[in-house]
């Protein structure tokens, strides 16, 4: 039956039993509770599109899976959404997931979902230390939440592990374990957290008096093939590195299967670092130490904060950045003094121990 129907069923008029299941304060108590004990005998629910286009609402918030990893295969954004839907499930709220093909593209598909789907908010990862998302986003006065900061404002409600601490005590890590040859493979530095993480690697450095060697930094894809091109690289320079942090595990992966390539050993001949705890990190030989990286607790703390912003509470009020924990197993390995002699791909171990 529609509100007309059940309307006439109380002797009540259509705007007063409206008001009734809206929780309007202009019906009395007496009658609200008529109204609502009524509408639960009888199974009555009012049509929530109708509802929604009253209120100009469409009950809906879009969750983004960012470029450059836009697969859903990797646990970063299944275990974040599964956290965002646990929090979400408990509101008046949808949620619905959309992707682009690029960063290029990001931008158009930000618009589409404010534009004409007018979605009521939007939870996204990724942040870029210039990100025009951000800025679109401010602009038009849509609420978001993000997981990461941006150089763009801060004037938004973030989550943030700080990658800073990932390259500030990953680099610490192996200082401690004796290495002085440490190189950086990390994901491109237009990403918030990439960029930090550069940031805590060169603070280590200086804070051990270690010169900082453009060589043993290279920027490259969030992917396993990206980590072995990129160790392959460092292991055919005259003075390769004894040790290579990663601030994602995927790509760290990737480093040891290309430290393998060459003939070396990771772990023993060549340290490696991880950062976000990838589940498959574990079982892989030598295990991946790394940083802790709770991205199921982030989503939920994402959705929590955007639902907290719907209701009026500040932005700054609504930002948290958590310091990881390093996970220690077995494939950061303490410096070992190379062996002379030819390897596999060419390369030639020299022997660096005056640096030991």
């Amino acid at each position: 039956m529609n509100i007309q129907e059940f309307a006439a069923t109380l002797k009540l008029s259509v705007s007063t039993v409206s008001k009734a299941l809206n929780g309007r304060e202009d019906v009395s108590p007496a009658t609200r509770k008529r109204v609502l004990e009524a509408a639960e005998q009888s199974g009555f629910s009012p049509d929530p599109s109708a509802s929604r286009l009253r209120r100009q609402s469409s009950d809906t918030i879009a969750f983004v899976v960012s470029p450059p990893q836009t697969s859903f295969a990797q646990p970063f954004f299944l275990d974040m959404l599964m956290g965002v839907n646990d929090v979400i499930d408990h509101s008046c709220y949808q949620v619905i997931v959309a992707s682009a093909r690029s960063a290029e593209a990001e931008l158009d598909l930000f618009k589409r979902l404010v534009e004409r789907q007018r979605v009521d908010a939007l939870l996204f990862g990724r942040t870029r230390r210039q990100d025009e998302r951000i800025a679109y986003l401010l602009e038009r006065d849509m609420p978001f939440a993000a997981f990461g900061r941006s150089e763009t404002s801060n004037a938004f409600p973030y989550v943030d592990i700080d990658h800073c601490v990932v390259g500030r005590s990953g680099c610490g890590r192996f200082i401690a374990l004796g290495h002085r040859r440490i190189a950086l493979v990390h994901a491109p530095e237009y990403l918030m957290f990439s960029y930090l993480e550069r940031r805590g690697y060169e603070e280590a450095l200086r804070a051990a008096g270690i010169a900082f060697d453009r060589n043993l930094c290279i920027e490259t894809a969030i992917s396993e093939e990206g980590g072995a091109d990129a160790a392959r690289r460092l292991l055919t320079l005259p003075d390769p590195p004894t040790a290579i942090l990663s601030g994602h595990d995927l790509i760290a992966m990737g480093v040891m299967r290309g430290i393998t390539e060459t003939g070396r050993v990771p772990g023993r001949d060549v340290g490696v670092i991880g950062g976000n705890n990838d589940p498959i990190g574990r079982y892989i030989q030598p295990a991946l130490t790394t940083f802790s990286a709770d991205t199921h607790r982030a989503g939920e703390r994402m959705a929590e904060m955007l639902l907290e912003r719907l209701a009026g509470t500040p932005p700054q009020q609504l930002q948290e950045i958590w310091e990881p924990e390093l996970i220690v197993r077995a494939s950061d390995g303490p410096y070992h003094v190379p062996s002379a002699g030819p390897v596999a791909g060419g390369a030639t171990r020299r022997s660096r121990a005056a640096r030991a």
